[in-house]
């Protein structure tokens, strides 16, 4: 068989160089969260502010998080073994639910919680500059962790010639779209209880500290929830991009053995990582044990390619009607 050049099928920005991206990223999140959590914590024993409550618990909530974060960017890097032929790579997706879980749990819940006691028995909070030192160096280090996140994330935006947003949202690299929206809202909860602890001082209530607390609950569950739906999808299955399968198809169609597709199915089996279905027809009118052999030679000529975990061609059924790379459903 004619060797050819690999197809452009399968190509993303969702490389093994950018999962190892991923993970650095993951781990400068970690260092700075672990940090920062143990600075509120003091800051809140000290101060007794429900704001500064909240962010404490914000804090330990993403410290645990990147912890389940970095374990889902190691198992999913398994290869595959006889029992999992494709790889354990959607493990990715069940401990970065796991984080998202406990993003809900800790951080939201107990900040709304201790939000809703603080308005009902308000207590007396001191020592306002402790606060707002914590906060500044908070915003400090999570804003070196959200710029690391912000600009691989805008490199393989423009690389795959999505929008930043877009691309977060709907990348397969779960561990890349947590630490993205996690560090944002971090940084939105710190203006939060800045606002909440600033506004008890100059009043003498604890209202405003209260609901800043209640705030940074209800943005921590908008985040967990918004994260939970995406890996959810990515666990019961995702086909790829329009765009990215246009071009797996172009590519198939450009092999020399192969004159027509006319079926293609190619979904995320884990971060960066595809199983390619397609039904297409070969050049030539050969032998059945022939065809056969062909075929399997151009599965393992797919399977060559870093992304690809499973490749799966059969023959086009008689009359089946030849896709387009134009086709995107």
């Amino acid at each position: 068989m004619a060797p050819s050049r690999p197809s452009p099928a399968v190509s993303s920005p969702d490389s093994d160089d950018a999962q190892s991206e991923s993970v650095l990223t993951v781990l400068v999140a970690l260092a700075a969260n672990a940090l920062i959590a143990v600075a509120k914590t003091v800051a809140a024993m000290l101060t007794g502010s429900a704001s500064m409550v909240a962010e404490a618990a914000h804090s330990w909530a993403d410290t645990g998080n990147e912890v389940l974060l970095w374990i889902a960017g190691r198992r999913s890097s398994r290869p595959a073994d006889e029992r999992h032929p494709l790889g354990y790579g959607r493990e990715a997706y069940v401990w970065s639910l796991f984080a998202a879980f406990g993003l809900f749990a800790i951080g939201s819940v107990i900040s709304i919680t201790h939000g809703v006691q603080e308005l009902i028995t308000p207590e007396p909070a001191d020592l306002f500059i402790v606060s707002y030192i914590v906060l500044g160096i908070a915003f400090v280090l999570e804003g070196i962790s959200f710029l690391r996140a912000l600009r691989q994330a805008r490199q393989l935006a423009r690389t795959s010639e999505h929008d930043l947003l877009e691309y977060v949202v709907r990348t397969s690299d779960p561990t890349l779209r947590a630490v993205f929206f996690e560090d944002a809202g971090a940084l939105v909860g710190l203006v939060i209880a800045f606002v909440g602890i600033f506004l008890h001082q100059i009043t003498g209530s604890a209202v405003p500290d209260a609901i800043g607390s209640i705030l940074v609950g209800v943005l921590l569950g908008v985040i967990a929830i918004g994260l939970i739906v995406q890996n959810r999808r990515f666990l019961i299955g995702v086909a790829v991009d329009p765009r990215i399968r246009s071009a797996a198809l172009r590519g198939l169609l450009e092999h020399p053995q192969i004159t027509a597709v006319t079926y293609l199915h190619i979904e995320y089996v884990g971060p960066g990582r595809v199983v390619i279905v397609a039904a297409i027809d070969l050049a030539g009118d050969e032998l059945e044990h022939t065809v056969a052999r062909r075929l399997n030679d151009l599965e393992d000529e797919l399977e060559t390619q870093r992304r690809v975990a499973r490749a799966i061609l059969t023959l086009s059924r008689p009359g089946a009607t030849p896709l387009t790379p134009d086709v995107t459903v």
